[in-house]
């Protein structure tokens, strides 16, 4: 077990648990981050900077005034106290940014788009993180401070470029952190330490204040120990910016649920480059991917794989080399030697080589968006193997370049992609698996990967903590409208079909508050209940649907009176849309609330309306 979680404390604590010792025990952010400001190993070289008890202080206090801002209602600060830490390339006002250069290093005077919508939730930022020089690499080994070592075997890598952030959250250092992602950085890293790489649509997190790799293609990342986390983390980071000439608006009605049972690809052609254990974890998931009920079948690879290959075989160098043109023409030898190795291939490209390969890049893409018609995901290894750090000394490109088979396409094709743990190999190292697709389809992904976490079960990082019970606040899809039905709607009724063949996704099984009682209304066909908000009553059970806004208005015209939508409150206090009766309709209905539920009534002796 890592020591991580045999330490009392805070470590290793998902947001769910830093809200809940807030909100139900009581406790103060200045009792439970005063450690932050304490502790740590001088030697531990994920981080770059740490926070002091002044710059914590200084936090808490502004903490304070956000509190009373909202007048003391922490659901308006749904970050409230949580500890975050950020890859080293990300600005915080009067945080040293270094991109792992010292060279290079400047203090920006104000937060990055990302970093002050955090902080504007109420989180702390507990930490600067190491990192592959100018997040250039997949190794985590090309930095001035060492490399990083992977959570659970130091001798192995921790995976880059992201390294020092995906580190502190599997070692439960921090409740979650930001990374970047351009080739793979926020995903190989998760993979590698057991934890979630969420890689978001370009454009949708903000990439103002961040020191850019390849401008056209960076991502931020979110690195977390949940599914729950990275998506309500990146929810709060995400959004339009006009500071980034890259941000993007969410197109409306993109988001596309997925149905009960997903149809997925996997590549046909598979490259493990002689990893034998790394080819049975993959076969593994697959198998837990079809016994969970998806459809999983081959695709051509190629197409995939020959984008991949012009990331760093192309003129995309040049863009990493626009990024450190400066430092480089005044100080060359800061550069590590394996990054100005890379970035310095730029001389070889011309403009007329860059638009040829931007014509390639736009023709596989449209290949790939082919392949993929049909199916909701793609399904890949996060990495086709793992090395030692001492291999990686030995032959840092190669290596590198076989770690970004299954990611270097991505922000080409413009694809969002979600990095989920798949258990451990048999040398006790993590195995991982990503899902990919189109743009937009982030919370898919995340309703899919939450699933598949809950299911494995896996430990969190390496805390050894083990994952929390399935939350019972999962985050609204984009786009789309969280409805309450109650009757001939719920799952497996003779209505529920209005649902599922407008693309209506479940969420969950609840109930009421108990200020509601049920009615089996008189001459319905087929059969239906009533729900009317009353004084006295009970909890009543429901079912939560996910509906498309764009066929919600469709959905609600084929509601007969004298039934309609209203807001219904849950038990746990949510208000949701949901099922409502009229007054009227209750004319010869029977009062059947002591049953709790539509369900629990007609399976009931005499489950007739009156």
């Amino acid at each position: 077990m890592n020591a991580v979680a045999t330490q009392k404390g805070p470590w290793g604590w998902t947001i769910a648990q830093w809200q809940a010792a807030y909100r139900d025990e009581g406790a103060a952010p200045e009792t439970l981050l005063a450690a932050w400001a304490e502790r740590g190993d001088p030697s531990d070289n994920a981080w770059i900077s740490r926070v002091d008890g002044v710059a914590l202080a200084r936090q808490l206090e502004a903490l304070s005034g956000l509190l009373a801002s909202v007048d003391g209602d922490l659901a308006r600060l749904p970050l409230y106290g949580v500890p975050f830490a950020i890859k080293d390339n990300i600005d915080a006002a009067g945080w040293p940014t270094t991109a792992a250069c010292p060279e290079f290093a400047y203090v920006p005077d104000e937060d990055a788009t990302v970093v002050r919508r955090l902080r504007a939730a109420g989180a702390i930022l507990v930490g600067k993180t190491n990192l592959d020089q100018f997040a250039t690499g997949l190794v985590g080994t090309r930095s001035p401070l060492g490399a990083v070592a992977n959570a659970f075997k130091p001798e192995y890598i921790s995976g880059g470029s992201s390294s020092g952030s995906a580190s502190v959250v599997a070692r439960g250092l921090a409740a979650f952190s930001l990374g970047t992602d351009t080739a793979g950085s926020g995903r190989v890293p998760a993979g590698f330490n057991n934890i979630v790489g969420l890689k978001p649509t370009r454009g949708w997190l903000s990439t103002a204040g961040v020191v850019p790799a390849c401008r056209t293609l960076d991502c931020v990342s979110v690195f977390a120990l949940t599914v729950d986390d990275a998506e309500l983390v990146a929810g709060i980071a995400g959004g339009y910016d006009e500071r980034d000439p890259y941000s993007r608006l969410r197109p409306a009605g993109v988001a596309r649920p997925w149905p009960e049972a997903p149809r997925l690809a996997v590549p046909a052609q598979l490259e493990f480059f002689g990893d034998a254990q790394a080819a049975a974890a993959f076969e593994a998931a697959v198998r837990a991917l079809r016994e969970d009920g998806a459809a999983v079948e081959a695709i051509d690879f190629s197409p995939f794989g020959e984008l991949a290959a012009l990331l760093y075989s192309g003129p995309w160098v040049a863009e990493r080399f626009a990024a450190v043109q400066s430092l480089w023409s005044k100080m060359p030898d800061a550069i590590h030697p394996v990054v100005r190795g890379i970035v310095e291939q730029a001389s070889r490209y011309s403009a007329l080589d860059a638009f040829k390969a931007e014509y390639r890049r736009a023709e596989l893409s449209r290949r790939i968006q082919r392949v993929l018609e049909g199916f909701d995901a793609l399904v890949v290894p996060t990495a086709p193997s793992i090395y030692t750090i001492a291999q990686l000394q030995a032959d840092p490109v190669e290596l590198n370049s076989r770690l970004g088979v299954y990611t270097n396409f991505a922000n080409l094709a413009d694809l969002s992609a979600l990095a989920l743990p798949a258990g451990m190999r048999e040398d006790g190292l993590p195995a991982g698996i990503t899902l990919i697709g189109p743009a937009w389809q982030d919370a898919a992904l995340a309703r899919f990967g939450r699933q598949w976490q809950a299911r494995r079960g896996l430990p969190l990082g390496a805390t050894g903590a083990p994952l929390p019970a399935l939350g019972s606040r999962p985050v609204a899809a984009p786009d789309s409208v969280r409805v309450a039905v109650v009757g001939a709607h719920l799952t497996g009724m003779p209505l529920n079909h209005q649902l599922t063949s407008r693309g209506a996704v479940f969420v969950e099984k609840t109930r009421t508050a108990e200020d509601y009682r049920l009615y089996a209304l008189a001459n319905t066909t087929p059969p239906k209940p009533g729900l009317v908000k009353s004084e006295t009553g009970a909890p009543i059970e429901v079912e939560l649907w996910d509906v498309p806004l764009s066929a919600f208005g469709a959905f609600v015209a084929e509601i007969p009176a004298p039934l309609g939508i209203g807001t219904l409150e849950l038990e746990d206090g949510r208000l949701v849309k949901g099922f409502i009766c009229e007054p009227r309709g209750l004319e010869g209905a029977r009062d059947i609330t002591a049953f709790g539920g539509w369900r629990a009534y007609l399976a009931g002796p005499d489950a007739s309306p009156r």
